[in-house]
């Protein structure tokens, strides 16, 4: 799994459109330019400029980046029920892409957000 470095940045107990208290610093991006899609229940491939609210409280989730980015690509992931720190949401990439070094990044921390660029 991943080490979080420049470029990735998680966004701890928060939710999407809420009010929200924070100890330390917070870098706010504008996610208005992301196309919002439903609640992934499921193993699912994400696409570029895209923004997912993801439910693991059934079970565990995969999801698999897009191969080829480019620059200024975003993909968004937010913990829609809470639940990452039971069931993980899993990001892979596609070869030869990687994340800070690695293949596949966990989100294991209830109600954090995800955002790769």
């Amino acid at each position: 799994m991943a080490k979080l470095l420049s470029g990735t940045r998680v966004y701890g107990n928060a939710t999407v459109d809420t009010f929200l208290t924070v100890a330390g610093n917070i870098t706010a991006n504008n996610l208005s330019s992301l196309s919002w899609q439903t609640v992934q229940t499921s193993n699912f491939s994400a696409t570029n400029n895209n923004a997912y609210p993801v439910n693991t409280t059934s079970t565990a989730i995969t999801a698999t980046l897009p191969s080829s980015p480019s620059a200024g690509n975003t993909i968004y992931f937010t913990d829609y029920a809470g639940t990452f720190g039971t069931n993980n949401l899993t990001i892979n990439t596609q070869s030869p892409d990687t994340i800070a070094g690695q293949t596949s990044l966990l989100a294991n921390i209830n109600f954090s957000s995800i955002e790769i660029y």
